[in-house]
Parts: structure tokens; C-alpha cells; sequence
């Protein structure tokens, strides 16, 4: 009898970025860039400014259509898939800027996110959903005030709200923590790490924060000029020449 392999096979990763090259004219965005993200873990995705960080969140959710290379979420090709069609195969995202409707209230900001994915669902309990990730997220006792003039944490916990209101398995933060101070950073990171946690949620993280990286991360993979440079567990990320030299020394030494 042949002997039994006991190996186990290597997890699929939920989000696999292959080879994805793309040009603006005679600027590379992105040079033959490769990650895999796996299931519930938090992905730190890190570089110095122009590296191609959003544009890799872009081609992941179909706002840029790469020249080459391929885009797969649980194993199926992402290239023919529209923008809306992405947050329906269960991928939401936040934005550098936040992006929300000002005269709106928290809670129908909230919604917009809900009716991304509601189709036949009822409003009753689409609002009560809504009402659900707002508390959360903690900010159910503004859910019926205007958008505007909240405080700027606030905004980015609506931003958030919407974007798990459509239950994903994989959310992509770009740049949470801007705008923040000390005390709403520190609530940020122990939130994220729920949201692994808790709803078994797959987190893309871009940031700048290097203490909020290297700190929650399972990973964290380091672009430079539209190349990676570095990719692995955040300690060795740190500990990295050219991770170093690419960022000066500066931040990476504050995060140690």
C-alpha cells in the first residue's frame, strides 16, 4: 500500500494579486506586483508616497483595469467583473478621503452601503442592519444626524459603517488612521483586530502609520515606485535594507 501523505495542502488565499502591471502614459503604477492575502488575517500594505498603494486597491476593485497580469478573489478571476459586482462577490472599501454625502444622515450613509448588495431585501430590515454596524462601530447615538459637521473620527467610523454594512469577507482600509490622534489611533487598532476577530473578516490595510502596521499586521507587504521590495511577517518587513532606505530610516525606526 502507498504510504499515506499526511502533508497539509497550503491554504487558498481569499485575494491573489499575480503579476498585475499597469501604466498611466510613461509612469509604471504598478510593476508585475504579486501578493496573496489569506482568509481572516490583517495584510499590511506599505510604501512611501506614489508607490501604488491606492492604485493596487483600485485594480482590486475594478476602478483601473490592469494592462497585464490577473486579480482572483476565493480562486475566480476579478478582470471581468464590474466595480458594483465586486462589493456583490463580498469586497468593500474605504477611501484616502472620505467620501460621504454631507446633508445625509449617518444612517442613510450608512444604507447607501446596504443597497449595494440589498436587491429584494426589505427596507425595514435593511435600516435595521444599518442600525446594527452603527453600533458596532460606535456611533449609533448620531445615526440620525447630518454627516456634516461631525467630528472627523466620527466620519471615518460612517465610512467604515458603510462598508461593512454589505457583510464582506474582505474589507480594504486606505489610510484609516489619517486625520486621527494618539487615542482615536490606538481605539482604530483594536477595533481592526475585532474586525479579524470577531466577524472573521480579511483585512487589506493601507496606511502610514508604521506603529499601526507593524503592530496588527500578519502580514506586510512593501511597494516602491510600482515594485515590491519586501514581503513577509512585520518584524523581518522592519528589519528589511531596502524597506529601510526606501522610507529613509525615518518612519520604520519610530515603529521599532
Amino acid at each position: 500500500m502507498p504510504e499515506s501523505d499526511d502533508r497539509v495542502p497550503p491554504a487558498v488565499p481569499l485575494l491573489s494579486l499575480q503579476a498585475a502591471s499597469l501604466r498611466f502614459g510613461g509612469i509604471v503604477a504598478l510593476d508585475e506586483v504579486s501578493f496573496d492575502v489569506q482568509p481572516h488575517t490583517i495584510f499590511g500594505l506599505i510604501g512611501p508616497n506614489g508607490a501604488g498603494k491606492t492604485t493596487a486597491f483600485n485594480v482590486i476593485t475594478r476602478l483601473y483595469r490592469v494592462d497585464s497580469g490577473d486579480v482572483l478573489f476565493d480562486g475566480r478571476s476579478l478582470l471581468h467583473t464590474p466595480p458594483s459586482g465586486v462589493v456583490r462577490h463580498g469586497i468593500a472599501r474605504t477611501f484616502q478621503n472620505v467620501e460621504l454625502f454631507p446633508t445625509m444622515t449617518v444612517l442613510e450613509n450608512t444604507l447607501v452601503g446596504a443597497h449595494t448588495v440589498s436587491r429584494f431585501k426589505r427596507e425595514g430590515a435593511m435600516r435595521a442592519k444599518a442600525a446594527e454596524v452603527l453600533d458596532y462601530v460606535g456611533i449609533a447615538s448620531v445615526a440620525k444626524r447630518p454627516a456634516a459637521g461631525l467630528p472627523f473620527g466620527t466620519l471615518k467610523r460612517i465610512e467604515l459603517a458603510r462598508a461593512l454594512v454589505s457583510e464582506p469577507r474582505l474589507v480594504l482600509l486606505d489610510e484609516p488612521a489619517g486625520g486621527l490622534n494618539h487615542e482615536e489611533v490606538e481605539a482604530l487598532a483594536t477595533f481592526i483586530q475585532r474586525l479579524r476577530d470577531d466577524l472573521k473578516i480579511t483585512v487589506l490595510l493601507v496606511e502610514h502609520h508604521m506603529n499601526l502596521v507593524m503592530r496588527i499586521s500578519d502580514h506586510v507587504h512593501v511597494l516602491n515606485f510600482g515594485r515590491t521590495i519586501a514581503s513577509g511577517p512585520p518584524a523581518d518587513v522592519q528589519r528589511d535594507p531596502q524597506v529601510i532606505e526606501a522610507y529613509l530610516g525615518g518612519e520604520l525606526e519610530a515603529a521599532s
